[in-house]
């Protein structure tokens, strides 16, 4: 096969956030008998391409420089040697590396709304502003998100992202850039892509009934899902048991005449072997599955709970817990003041051996200078007697 000369011309250019585009001309001095064809790739010779078109895009994100080489040849066939291939790449974003955010992810929070939160750069400026720019195909120009709000560290934006255009969303994505527009930090970018990243809101219960031991629980999808798009795990407490049952639904249909002519978009799981006689809450959340979405990670939060069965009367817990504190109260007056008569009782006192001598003695205080001056008393009336005595005596005897 004859060796076809290089394309001419080749340039590329940036449309809307993250679209390139390349574009060149034929060859010059091409063989006449030759049906011309490209071929194409990205770096690393990644996504081969053979075609007749003189242009070539693809989506992506802009923070690294991107190369194309081109060649011509006659053929389809990649075994076909083409031409001198052109390169020719992207200008990388200007500004330092260090200053651009980081952590920038996005979240479509119930096909409504999208969240997108990053965390500012290790050489930014903390008084930055920042500003998120997005465009998706159902735009017709690109548009800025106004809803700029901190979490902690995180900065984030949310903007409304509803009623597209295709309803096949699936093979289209949403361009972000977060920049500021005094253009002091590296561009940041990030394609979302419709099917991943898609946080369902929560379910909604319905009714919860027993029916041959069994649990059914009813609930409604969130809006904008079809159900056969969405997972769910269905969790129920016992009261009694004090444990978690958790469960994995895949496809949720119960057989039961109770949900005849249940409306639209409700959904049904039977929980086997629950006992009715204890209170049993139940909660759920969903996340879209496989079949339609790329993304199975996130799910929503828990629905609201809702109990059924009967729990132990609570009247009789509250009355004790209320009687608990008199009882106690009363029962510590009673021990105060009975304590020291317990306490003789359980242990009686020993008999102090000083007391009983004292008793037997007397004691050498008051009553001890009370017989002394008894005695001083008697003593001096004895001899104030005895000498009136001996005075007498002595008259008698004169005469």
């Amino acid at each position: 096969a004859e060796t076809q000369p290089p394309v001419t011309n080749l340039s590329v250019s940036v449309e809307n956030l993250c679209t390139v585009i390349w574009t060149w001309d034929p060859p010059e001095g091409a063989s006449p008998n030759c049906t011309l064809r490209y071929f194409s790739h990205f770096d690393n010779k990644q996504d081969k391409k053979i075609a007749p078109e003189t242009h070539r895009s693809k989506e992506v994100p802009l923070n690294e420089r991107i190369c194309l080489q081109v060649g011509s040849q006659c053929s389809t066939s990649e075994s076909d040697n083409p031409s001198i291939l052109v390169e020719k790449c992207t200008p990388p974003p200007e500004g330092d590396p260090e200053s651009a955010v980081t952590e920038l992810q996005c979240v479509w929070h119930n096909l409504s709304c999208m969240k997108c939160t990053w965390l500012p750069g290790r050489n930014a400026s903390p008084d930055t502003n920042y500003t998120l720019y997005y465009w998706h195909s159902s735009l017709g120009k690109i548009l800025q998100c106004e809803d700029i709000y901190r979490e902690g560290q995180h900065i984030g934006c949310s903007f409304a992202l509803t009623n597209l255009k295709d309803s096949n969303f699936e093979q289209h994505s949403v361009q972000i850039v977060v920049k500021d527009n005094a253009g002091k930090i590296r561009p940041s970018f990030n394609i979302v892509p419709l099917t991943s990243h898609v946080k369902p809101d929560p379910p909604h219960i319905k009714r919860l009934f027993f029916q041959n031991g069994n649990l059914y629980v009813q609930w409604k999808n969130p809006q904008n899902f079809n159900s056969r798009c969405l997972s769910y795990q269905v969790e129920v407490n016992n009261s009694q048991t004090e444990t978690n049952d958790i469960f994995y639904v895949e496809e949720a249909k119960c057989q039961n005449s109770e949900f005849e002519g249940n409306l639209e978009g409700t959904i049904c799981f039977m929980v086997p072997s629950v006992l009715p006689d204890t209170l049993n809450t139940v909660r759920i959340r969903v996340r879209t599955n496989k079949l339609c979405y790329e993304d199975d990670k996130l799910w929503s939060n828990w629905s609201q709970a809702m109990s059924i069965g009967e729990n132990s009367d609570p009247t009789f817990y509250i009355s004790m817990l209320l009687a608990t504190p008199v009882i106690v109260a009363g029962a510590i007056i009673v021990l105060l003041l009975y304590l020291k008569r317990l306490k003789i009782i359980i242990f009686p006192p020993i008999p102090d051996p000083g007391k009983i001598f004292k008793e037997m003695f007397g004691d050498q205080n008051d009553d001890t200078l009370h017989w002394k001056k008894y005695d001083i008393y008697e003593k001096q009336t004895k001899e104030e007697t005895d000498s009136v005595v001996l005075i007498e005596n002595l008259k008698r005897a004169s005469q």
